[in-house]
């Protein structure tokens, strides 16, 4: 796959694996597929967009062990408001995905923020276990979007989401087979303020 596909399908399969491990129907048997990986998708993601064979093997094991998790356990509001951007602007699910998976974690932070120490130390985040949980949290959405913009994804969704279309797509996000998973219960008036964070 070209540099492109393969980060948006990565990115992709590291939102599976991350939200997987905190949506509220997450289990000890899901969370050890998700955890693993995560490990793997952050360790080889890199390589498999700069073509290493090593790089590619990781994540086709990644991406598999990851839908192994998520399929038992269900998603959360990352994906049910990248769904609605991918069909109204065919943007690439991946990338949607990617952008999508900060302001998530960001908004799932009181409920779920614990949770992210775990998956901070799958990343290999230097110095976790020394933090605080809120301090962990944050080095862990960090580690995130470095991941995201190493590999090539933009930043947020200036030139892809258009305002008048936000009202639509909180509804669609919200109706979603994906959100109720989430672990923090939501709002179409919340979601709406999620979408407009990323063009303000």
């Amino acid at each position: 796959m070209p540099k492109g596909l393969t980060a948006a399908t990565g990115m992709d399969a590291l939102t599976h694996a991350i939200e997987g491990y905190i949506t509220k129907g997450h289990c000890a048997i899901s969370d050890m597929f998700h955890l693993e990986a995560i490990r793997l998708i952050a360790k080889n993601l890199r390589g498999a967009v700069q073509n290493t064979p090593e790089g590619r093997e990781g994540m086709a094991l990644g991406q598999y062990i990851a839908g192994m998790g998520f399929s038992n356990v269900g998603l959360g509001i990352v994906h049910s408001m990248a769904h609605g951007l991918s069909a109204l602007y065919d943007t690439p699910h991946g990338v949607a995905c990617a952008i999508l998976l900060p302001v998530g974690l960001e908004y799932n932070k009181p409920v779920a923020g614990k949770r992210y120490r775990a998956v901070g130390k799958a990343m290999e985040v230097p110095g976790i276990d020394a933090m605080t949980d809120e301090e962990a949290a944050d080095a862990t959405i960090a580690a995130v979007k470095k991941l995201s913009a190493d590999v090539g994804i933009p930043a947020n969704l200036k030139g892809i989401l258009k305002e008048e279309d936000i009202e639509f797509l909180s509804e669609s996000a919200y109706a979603d087979a994906c959100r109720p998973g989430n672990p923090r219960d939501t709002s179409v008036e919340e979601i709406i303020e999620l979408y407009r964070s990323q063009i303000d």
